[in-house]
């Protein structure tokens, strides 16, 4: 691996753009080459959400990179819980939100005027493409195409979630990020909501496969779908309307791999592990994954295998731990219409606490005015969880 590489980096989301950028500054010598099958300016989604653990990660690790996103994300230090239309606010909560083609564009021009300018419309579809480069990283999703041929040696395993959402935005402002509880004629609703821009706002919709069947919603296009959701959480809308960017139901997809890379292809971001996106730490795992991933080939200049090994070996016990709570909040929200049984102050104690990350005396610390609200409603109830 000694003196300059050619890399390809297959995917032009927020881990191959920032990992992109990293690598150039410290190995300028690299011929560095970035391709994405969708156009410029094409997004799924709306916003993603940072914590404000993974924005102080980030400036720790690259100040300048923080100093870039920061003035275009919109930030907040509480949540709020609605259910049976009663808010709790849980307080202490801090996250930020940027659009998600915000964020991909003010890295993409960042990088452009490094020099690197990512080829769009450029579909990956042959392997034999890969031979021309010193490595292979794939940063293109969940469905990476790079991983695909190599999952055997990779021991790629991968799994649905039960529940179905479908990601809107909307014009509504909602001042932190929100879930909100609806039981509906076909049974029961989430929404986690929040802006990511002044105007603008992430609204994803989830309901259990029960619900989905009975509400019809395999037979439904998606015109007829946002119709109904709009009438479902047309309360917390207040005559907003969603906001569709190929917005079609899915199935969260649980991905691991045992490895995260073979000879010379390396996998970051969703193609290497997938978060539930209930903890909001995608974007998060992905920019660290990059961090990582270019620290270790600067500090290994001489061995590819060692750096890739170094670069899994820093990241995996840190990726397995967020991971672990993905899951502990994915399943909570497994059987969420279950839990919607309870009062809203002790559905949102189960839900402070879903992850297995959050212990009683944190939480006091951390939100002492939820606690103090939870425990003055709850006390003398008879309520299990009385006396936290």
């Amino acid at each position: 691996m000694r003196g300059s590489m050619r890399i390809l980096i297959v995917g032009a989301g927020p881990a191959g753009l920032y990992l992109a950028y990293l690598l150039h500054r410290q190995r300028q010598d690299d011929r560095i080459r970035i391709v994405e099958q969708n156009p410029p300016d094409s997004t799924f989604g709306f916003g993603v959400v940072f914590s404000d653990r993974a924005l102080e990660s980030l400036r720790d690790d690259d100040p300048e990179t923080y100093d870039l996103l920061t003035p275009a994300m919109e930030q907040w230090a509480d949540l709020t819980i609605t259910h049976r239309g009663e808010r709790i606010t849980i307080d202490g909560v801090g996250f930020a939100a940027i659009g998600r083609l915000a964020l991909l564009q003010r890295l993409g021009q960042r990088l452009e005027q490094a020099g690197i300018t990512p080829e769009h419309r450029h579909p990956v579809s042959d392997a034999r493409g890969f031979e021309d480069f010193d490595l292979v990283v794939a940063a293109d999703g969940a469905n990476s195409f790079v991983r695909r041929g190599l999952e055997g040696r990779l021991g790629t395993a991968t799994t649905a979630f039960s529940n179905r959402f479908v990601w809107y935005g909307t014009t509504r402002r909602f001042e932190t990020l929100s879930q909100t509880f609806v039981s509906a004629e076909a049974g029961a609703f989430n929404a986690h909501h929040y802006r990511y821009a002044p105007a603008m706002s992430t609204f994803i919709v989830e309901t259990d496969a029960a619900t989905w069947e009975r509400a019809g919603f395999a037979r439904m296009a998606e015109a007829e779908t946002r119709a109904y959701c709009e009438r479902v959480f047309a309360r917390e809308l207040d005559g907003h309307p969603l906001v569709a960017n190929r917005s079609i139901w899915r199935q969260f997809p649980r991905i691991t791999n045992a490895r995260w890379s073979v000879g010379n292809r390396v996998l970051v971001g969703d193609a290497a592990h997938t978060a539930h996106f209930s903890i909001g730490s995608g974007t998060r795992l992905a920019f660290e994954d990059a961090i990582a991933l270019a620290r270790a080939l600067n500090d290994q200049p001489d061995d590819l295998r060692v750096a890739l090994l170094a670069y899994e070996t820093a990241r995996r016990r840190i990726v397995d731990k967020i991971i672990a709570a993905a899951d502990a909040s994915a399943d909570w929200y497994e059987r969420f219409a279950e839990h919607m049984a309870l009062a809203p102050w002790d559905l949102a104690w189960s839900y402070i606490q879903r992850s297995g990350r959050v212990d009683v005396e944190r939480l006091e610390h951390v939100s002492p005015r939820f606690v103090a609200g939870y425990r003055a409603r709850t006390t003398g109830d008879g309520c299990a969880s009385a006396n936290p």
